[in-house]
């Protein structure tokens, strides 16, 4: 039979520490080059977050448009122009969104759970569910006296995101509509425009 033996376990009173692992020596090329590449990957996300609704995709924005004029239908409220001048007179008044100050975040919010109390219907499928929109449930609508306008076809966040495209490229924080603007609106001439005085 074989025996096992134990190996003797070295006394830790008698064994030396073990040496720490050797640093390596920073030098100021080393915290230069750090900071400079942090700088850039800041200014980087930056300027990817700041870029104007311009810079995205034309075929968004495009769908933006067809998506605020038909499947929204925004126009009967908004305007085609998005100017506040409502297509519809028996659709509630819409904001001016050309003199608006919203930011994204906020438009989109806007767009998904309407505004309580107004006219502007809630687009997402859900709001008013599961306290999504404002903390709020349909119950807390109800108790408060507050009535929600029904959108003519709800969105997915997709499409919201499309129309916010659009609106950042074409309408939000362009001024009063005239006739160049009416021609960049709709990237060429369009009878919309004549109304305009050159």
């Amino acid at each position: 039979m074989f025996s096992r033996r134990r190996r003797r376990q070295p006394d830790a009173a008698t064994t030396p520490p073990a040496a720490p692992p050797a640093a390596t020596p920073v030098t100021a090329t080393a915290v230069t080059a750090t900071a400079v590449t942090a700088a850039v990957v800041t200014a980087v996300v930056a300027a990817v977050l700041a870029l104007p609704a311009s810079a995205q995709d034309a075929s968004d924005v495009a769908e933006g448009g067809r998506l605020f004029r038909q499947k929204g239908n925004c126009q009967s409220c908004h305007g085609w122009a998005g100017d506040g001048r409502k297509m519809d007179s028996q659709m509630p008044d819409g904001a001016n969104l050309r003199d608006s100050r919203l930011d994204r975040a906020t438009l989109v919010t806007t767009i998904k759970c309407g505004l309580p109390g107004t006219g502007m219907p809630a687009f997402d499928k859900f709001a008013y569910t599961d306290g999504r929109c404002y903390g709020l449930k349909q119950a807390d609508l109800r108790a408060s006296g507050q009535r929600m306008s029904d959108p003519p076809a709800t969105l997915q966040n997709r499409e919201i995101e499309y129309i916010a495209d659009f609106l950042f490229a074409k309408v939000i924080g362009k001024g009063a509509m005239d006739h160049a603007r009416c021609l960049q609106f709709w990237g060429g001439d369009s009878d919309a425009c004549e109304e305009f005085p050159n």
